[in-house]
């Protein structure tokens, strides 16, 4: 039962260091009118997508990221006429990054990493406990 409370801990971790890398990206290319993947239009808001896993009992076995998901609105159109990438109206779309959402999806998986971290921790502890518990 520890170990599959270390594997959990650790599947979280691993959960929350995606979407912390992804909040990364998202804040980097807040201002990206050019999409490096050879599709046009600016860089779109990018979200990582969480399964639970079930183990072979049927009792929970962790999280797991199934994919990253563009978000395609809320793109903004900014006049800016000598931009090179601006329209003959002189508009250029500007990527539909919130860098205050960002920041504030950046505490929240902290914040979780933080607590996968306390419970692994926790675990390890009461392990070493009961084995402490056998020696006597």
């Amino acid at each position: 039962m520890s170990i599959s409370s270390l594997r959990i801990s650790g599947s979280g971790l691993s959960a929350e260091r995606a979407r912390l890398d992804t909040v990364s990206r998202n804040i980097a290319n807040a201002e990206t009118t050019r999409r490096s993947d050879g599709k046009t239009g600016p860089y779109l808001r990018q979200m990582v997508r969480f399964e639970a896993i079930t183990g072979e009992d049927g009792k929970p076995g962790g999280v797991k990221v199934t994919d990253t998901l563009e978000q395609k609105e809320g793109v903004k159109s900014v006049y800016r006429p000598g931009h090179p990438d601006a329209d003959t109206q002189g508009n250029v779309a500007m990527p539909n990054v919130d860098i205050v959402e960002e920041m504030v999806d950046m505490i929240a998986a902290t914040r979780a990493y933080e607590a996968n971290i306390g419970a692994a921790n926790a675990t390890k502890t009461m392990i070493s406990r009961a084995i402490e518990l056998g020696r006597i």
